[in-house]
């Protein structure tokens, strides 16, 4: 191994170890965690990625000036601190020295984020930076000072976020797969679906949700459980779309479920001012509902296809999984358990990765894990997967300082409820259409923390709860994920069923469809986001759940039997009329899914299953 190669080994290493002592010790102040947080990174990206965006581990002469260059400017306000706490912001003019680090930290941010995630957010960034130069009122000088000698540019909340919750749930994401929980997640969802209709892809639901929870990542997710559940969907008759769909929408859902769920759920906890477990209890019926709504589809097209279980050479008994792995589901009870008690997010995570190792050493069938080697690795492997986000954390802080400092996001808000003309639903369709697009330019934080900003006060303005505001948005950053033409999780599940990329891409959102409706759904009725008396909690919840197995019902064509072409879209139109929580429409829903059943009761032909498509 070259030397600057085991000296960036040894610095990611440091890195994550670094970052444990902090969670453990207590945190320094603001300039001092952020500012060594995105050193770091920045000089861990110009050190292992080249100017292409490729891995390397021969840096060309000028990344080992760039990386020196980068760390240095990252910590010149900690390294400052009694001249930054002297000064008065916006009246003491920059020096010199001041103005050539904010410029290199602000150039480097941008220039390691088209390495580590590509060019479309540090664009964005640059969009933005241009808007502030060149059409506000605000002196350039000004822009820059935000941006670095504040905390609310690139040394705002969303690398305030990085520094002390993702970090240290990314680590353990990275123990716990280095200890086996992969395959316990698979194993367990094979035991516990593998025998009903269509077990493969309901398999895959199930692995996919639970090991979307701890990653955060839906590509990642797709590349880790794909490679088992999509060939084996395939093999037991589902169509290669159908499966890399499954896959797909299953590891997209991952980034809302409860109790990890992705990055961008500890950003909202900072912005909510609320506790993790506070955002995760909001989070928690809306994801249920999305899985409930991709199994039963998954169930009826297996019905309709009629595709059978998981073959029994490949299916595991539960009894013998629990005995050989389940322990390794204790490192997330210490999380759940940690965060229940009251504890801190980052001290819950940290009690999380102190667990990892005792818990796989409880079992001889796990304890070969557990080596030195192994530990070295997932802690270099944790660091490594920070140092994408704390680049799209920086880069995103660029956008929101500029957003701020100009007052762009009160114009903003201001157009959006002008075109919305003062109406709700068109402010929510402008502001799902935004999120998408964001969402396919960029990762899920960065395109939430630019909603946060532009979107989400002009919903707050039209009624719509804070809380419910901030899961919309967040909602539709995440289903960019499945959504045509840049539909990442979906293109990367192609990789593995090479299916036909418009084909999956259809597949796909009439899978994910009820993440497109579900947003809407408690916007108008907050109750589902646990809110308000427990009687009316259960009675919407029950409503909705009907409401999303009618839907996947209608999108699949097959309810107790197949759908013919007036019950499908009738069944659509109850599944709609379950949305709003009005007695009027939920009456009217039930009595048309009722007469979609009395269709089907009695003409009993339509039981049949469709083998030849």
């Amino acid at each position: 191994m070259p030397l600057l190669a085991r000296i960036a080994r040894i610095t990611l290493i440091g890195m994550a170890l670094w970052h444990l002592y902090v969670a453990f010790s207590g945190t320094p102040g603001p300039y001092v965690m952020r500012g060594l947080h995105v050193a770091l990174a920045l000089l861990l990206i110009f050190l292992t990625t080249t100017a292409r965006g490729f891995t390397t581990d021969r840096p060309a002469w000028y990344d080992l000036g760039l990386a020196a260059a980068g760390f240095f400017a990252a910590l010149y306000p900690a390294l400052n601190l009694d001249y930054i706490f002297s000064r008065f912001i916006y009246v003491d003019p920059l020096t010199p020295i001041d103005l050539i680090a904010a410029i290199v930290l602000t150039l480097l941010v941008l220039e390691g984020t088209r390495r580590v995630l590509g060019p479309v957010l540090p664009i964005t960034a640059l969009c933005f930076l241009a808007y502030g130069f060149l059409f506000t009122s605000t002196l350039p000088s000004v822009i820059m000072e935000q941006l670095m000698m504040t905390t609310e540019g690139i040394f705002g909340i969303p690398i305030a976020v990085s520094a002390t919750y993702m970090v240290l749930f990314i680590i353990f994401g990275s123990f716990v797969e280095r200890m086996g929980v992969g395959q316990l997640f698979m194993d367990f969802a094979v035991a516990i679906t593998g025998r009903q209709a269509g077990g493969p892809a309901k398999v895959a639901c199930v692995t996919s949700g639970l090991f979307g929870s701890v990653s955060g990542s839906a590509v990642a997710n797709v590349m880790t459980t794909g490679t088992f559940s999509i060939p084996l969907m395939k093999r037991m008759g589902f169509k290669p779309a159908f499966a890399g769909a499954v896959e797909a929408v299953a590891s997209t859902g991952g980034q809302i479920m409860p109790p990890v769920m992705g990055a961008a759920a500890f950003v909202m906890a900072e912005y909510l001012g609320v506790g993790y477990l506070t955002v995760a209890a909001y989070a928690l019926a809306p994801a249920v509902l999305f899985y409930v709504a991709l199994f039963a589809a998954v169930h009826f097209e297996a019905k309709r296809r009629g595709i059978g279980s998981v073959p029994r050479e490949d299916q595991v008994p539960l009894g013998k999984v629990l005995r050989d792995r389940g322990h390794l589901f204790l490192p997330l009870a210490v999380i759940i358990g940690a965060l229940l008690m009251g504890y801190s997010a980052p001290f819950s995570a940290l009690c999380g990765i102190m667990s990892v190792i005792p818990c796989t050493l409880l079992r001889s069938t796990t304890r070969h894990y557990v080596t030195l080697d192994n530990i070295l690795i997932a802690l270099e492997n944790g660091a490594r997967n920070v140092l994408s986000i704390a680049a799209a954390c920086a880069c995103a802080g660029i956008v929101v300082g500029v957003i701020d400092i100009t007052g762009l996001g009160l114009t903003f808000s201001n157009m959006v409820i002008s075109a919305a003309q003062d109406t709700l639903l068109l402010a929510l369709l402008l502001s799902m259409v935004a999120g998408i697009i964001l969402g396919m330019g960029m990762p899920t934080t960065p395109a939430y923390i630019v909603q946060v900003s532009l979107l989400v006060p002009a919903l707050v303005k039209l009624g719509v709860q804070v809380e419910a505001a901030h899961l919309f948005v967040f909602y539709f950053a995440i289903l960019s994920a499945i959504t045509p033409p840049v539909a990442m999780a979906v293109y990367a599940a192609n990789t593995l069923s090479r299916a036909k990329i418009v084909e999956a891409s259809i597949a796909a959102v009439k899978l994910g469809a009820t993440g497109f409706i579900v947003p809407y759904m408690f916007v108008y009725e907050p109750t589902i986001l646990m809110q308000g008396e427990a009687h009316r909690i259960v009675l919407v919840l029950l409503q909705a759940t009907v409401g999303v197995i009618f839907l996947a019902a209608a999108l699949q064509r097959y309810f107790f039997g197949r759908l013919n072409a007036w019950q499908a879209p009738a069944l659509l139109a109850a599944a709609l009329f379950l949305i709003y929580p009005d007695w009027r429409m939920t009456l009217t829903g039930f009595v048309i899914a009722a007469v979609v059943l009395a269709g089907q009761y009695f003409k009993p032909s339509t039981l049949a299953t469709e083998t030849g498509e």
